[in-house]
């Protein structure tokens, strides 16, 4: 197996846990509402506050990443989270709760940025959306996973229990990433130089701040940023509200939900390897602009529409149809944003992903307070499925005007503009 493939490996190993470790909260939250008396406005807070803080934190550790290499990072950063996960279970108040979520969500926050990082420096362009889609393929297995796993512990030993055993996962994984992973292709024994010429791998690259001051004046950041604020509008429903919408919105029991919230996650995972496939095949048949915006803004699309249709029909297997349908249509896009920011980020493509991340959590970290508000106020959990599903389709709108083939950096964009 060539050695980027095997970098891959880890890296989809990480999303995996990524998800399960952030999942959970999500699948015992009835479970811990009942057992804490959260009501539905607080628990909105308790989910929010995780995207805040991920939101904070996500250019800092997409920056980090970028100058001192993703072999540090990540190590650290998932050490960081994987002990908050296991307090987790410890919690015994609201309030202590809502810290606990705030660091944990401080450290997931350099998860994909680093990876972006990693993947910046061991695959070459043409495979990029190919490689992030695998990796964001495999939080959604993670997130198809928890359910199954979450709820037998639960019901066997108590929702704290699952904290625990899952905060064990990430330090078994930092020990085989920091032991085996380098930063750059030419300083891993074992990779030949007919693989070196595939990646495009010459000298070292250095690991370098991004000039933020050119960046910043540029549209097309801003219109990344927006796009992925409005998408997660409409994602972060199924990370933060979806096991608690099929049980107490649709009226599945425990052990139904369990079944019933694996769905939406494994159309998740092929909408982004079925994505980042076609994209890339596009860029290669069509160009680089064409390539990556018609997957994007189609996905997003389809997948408003789909949400809005889950918000109008009184069937809960439809209900469930329609949300997995959505977000394996929402995913296909997945893949595609990620690698726009590879591919007008080069080799800072750590703070564009961190930035586009950024964005997205503040957008999560409003729609998910604002769900359980809503919630509130019209006694229905479908009544916050339309503005998100609004949302969802503003974000294909602006993925039409993005332009991939545009370098935010100058120095980056000789082999951009010959894709484009």
């Amino acid at each position: 197996m060539k050695y980027r493939y095997r970098v891959l490996s880890l890296l989809f190993l990480l999303s995996i846990i990524t998800y399960i470790d952030r999942v959970c909260i999500s699948v015992a939250g009835p479970r811990m509402q009942a057992d804490l008396g959260i009501t539905p406005e607080r628990w909105g807070w308790v989910t929010s506050l995780f995207a805040l803080s991920y939101a904070l934190f996500e250019i800092p550790s997409g920056a980090m990443a970028d100058r001192i290499g993703a072999r540090k990072v990540l190590t650290r950063i998932v050490l960081w989270w994987s002990a908050f996960t296991s307090l987790t279970g410890v919690v015994s108040n609201y309030f202590v709760l809502l810290f606990v979520r705030f660091c944990f969500g401080a450290g997931e926050a350099g998860a994909y940025p680093g990876s972006t990082s990693s993947v910046s420096r061991w695959f070459p362009s043409a495979e990029r959306a190919r490689a992030t889609g695998t990796v964001w393929m495999a939080s959604r297995l993670g997130g198809a996973f928890t359910p199954l796993l979450v709820v037998p512990i639960q019901q066997a030993y108590g929702w704290r229990a699952s904290f625990y055993v899952f905060g064990v996962l990430g330090a078994l994984w930092c020990i085989a990433w920091f032991w085996w992973y380098r930063d750059q292709p030419l300083q891993k024994p074992g990779v030949t130089e007919a693989e070196l010429e595939e990646i495009g791998a010459g000298s070292p690259r250095s690991h370098a701040p991004m000039p933020w001051a050119p960046v910043l004046r540029q549209g097309n950041y801003w219109k990344i940023l927006l796009m992925y604020h409005t998408y997660c509008w409409g994602s972060y429903f199924y990370l933060s509200w979806l096991h608690t919408y099929l049980q107490k919105g649709r009226g599945f029991t425990e052990n139904e939900m369990k079944f019933a919230s694996v769905i939406p996650f494994l159309c998740g995972a092929c909408g982004n390897m079925f994505g980042g496939w076609l994209s890339d095949r596009l860029v290669k048949t069509r160009g680089l602009r064409f390539g990556r915006r018609i997957v994007g803004a189609a996905g997003l699309a389809a997948s408003g529409c789909l949400m809005l249709a889950t918000s109008q029909t009184e069937s809960k297997i439809l209900a469930v149809v329609f949300l997995s349908l959505g977000y394996g249509c929402m995913d296909c896009m997945l893949p595609v944003a990620w690698a726009v920011c590879l591919d007008v980020g080069g080799k800072y493509a750590g703070a564009v992903s961190g930035s586009m991340n950024m964005a997205g959590q503040f957008g999560s970290f409003a729609t998910s307070s604002v769900f359980g508000y809503i919630v509130a106020a019209t006694n229905s959990y479908n009544a916050p499925l339309v503005p998100m599903s609004m949302m969802l389709l503003i974000s294909a709108f602006l993925f039409t005007r993005i332009d991939p083939a545009r370098p935010l950096v100058r120095d980056e964009g000789e082999a951009l503009r010959k894709a484009a």
